[in-house]
């Protein structure tokens, strides 16, 4: 029932979204790209940042679903696209997406699918040491601000793509993310990082949602951040988190459930220049909205913030199938993902436009 819901809760926004139009096909396709400590953040010391682009596809080619897990009984489902099919004539606005902690860009292909649809060139990551594709690692969770350097690879990366570049729009640029991708289109927009801001947050308020160990990797906790700041080896990583990680040419950021929010400097966020839209949970205890959203709506000169009753975190993932709720503690935690994915495609695609014009 759910996933009915969800289905035609998205056909409805795309077409809205479409004006009249016919519904678009969606291809997908994968690249690679590198940054200087992806080898760093990876368990395998690879250099290799995955890449995911959704587009405009010509129309007549067959999608298939997108999914995780075992194809005959996968734990979610994140909408349909068609392999490497080629795109549609025309330039297509862009947005970059960055997943949360322990997910991907697989975990988003709902967000990216939908916007792909309604007339976007979506270019999502797998980041490093801190996606569910491979080992979190001790420096792929705690070098949040590398995930602004993922997207700006991954841009540079499809915007020199010859297959790609002819349908991409370049002045036409916007981010998104979800969790700690939230944080990553904050940076991408221009906030700032201050490891010691959060770190002192997490000593007054060691249980606060983004300070507690994460389902993902109870291992690695944010309290440990006091002591990673007094590590020798990492002065120079610290050093390098307060420097300037903006993406060039972003117009708009819009983020879903935002964490970390405590680790940028509240300065930074005040003298943001691009329109921000947040959209959270008000049960969201992972990345509590009063220490994350709500000091971005409180800062960020004119940012929207949208709150939905009743939403948790995990509300924000792929769809959880009935496999997936039995096995994946976060479906456990997950009632309302139609609604915050259906809220979430319709303020997305109402920002996005309100800063590009019609795509």
């Amino acid at each position: 029932m759910l996933k009915k819901r969800l289905s035609r809760s998205l056909v409805a926004l795309v077409l809205l979204a479409l004006a009249g139009q016919a519904m678009a096909t969606v291809g997908e396709t994968h690249r690679t790209t590198t940054t200087p400590t992806a080898a760093l953040r990876n368990a395998d010391g690879s250099p290799k940042v995955p890449v995911t682009v959704w587009y405009p596809a010509q129309a007549g080619t067959r999608e298939t679903p997108l999914v995780i897990g075992p194809d005959n009984a996968p734990l979610f489902t994140a909408g349909s696209a068609a392999a490497d099919a080629t795109p549609a004539a025309g330039r297509y606005p862009v947005v970059l997406l960055s997943h949360g902690f322990g997910g991907s860009a697989r975990m988003m292909a709902w967000f990216g699918t939908a916007l792909a649809r309604a007339g976007y060139v979506v270019i999502a990551v797998d980041h490093p040491g801190s996606n569910g594709r491979g080992p979190i690692t001790a420096n792929g969770a705690a070098w949040w601000w590398e995930r602004a350097e993922d997207l700006k690879a991954a841009w540079k990366t499809i915007q020199a793509d010859p297959a790609l570049s002819p349908h991409i729009d370049a002045t036409r640029l916007g981010v998104a993310g979800f969790s700690a991708g939230g944080f990553a289109a904050l940076v991408a927009g221009g906030a700032r990082v201050d490891v010691q801001h959060f770190a002192d947050f997490c000593k007054k308020h060691p249980n606060d949602g983004v300070c507690a160990p994460q389902l993902e990797a109870p291992d690695l906790t944010a309290r440990d951040i006091g002591a990673w700041l007094r590590d020798p080896t990492m002065q120079a990583r610290f050093k390098d988190a307060a420097g300037d990680h903006a993406v060039p040419g972003v117009r708009a950021v819009f983020v879903m459930a935002p964490a970390i929010v405590q680790g940028l400097a509240p300065d930074s966020l005040r003298k943001m220049q691009v329109p921000v839209s947040i959209l959270a949970g008000d049960a969201d205890s992972v990345a509590p909205p009063a220490t994350n959203a709500d000091v971005v709506a409180k800062l960020v000169p004119g940012a929207r913030e949208k709150r939905l009753p009743g939403v948790t975190h995990y509300d924000f993932l792929g769809t959880c199938t009935e496999a997936g709720r039995k096995v994946v503690p976060q479906c456990g935690k997950a009632g309302h993902q139609g609604e915050a994915h259906e809220v979430a495609v319709g303020e997305a695609v109402r920002v996005f436009k309100a800063a590009f014009g019609k795509p």
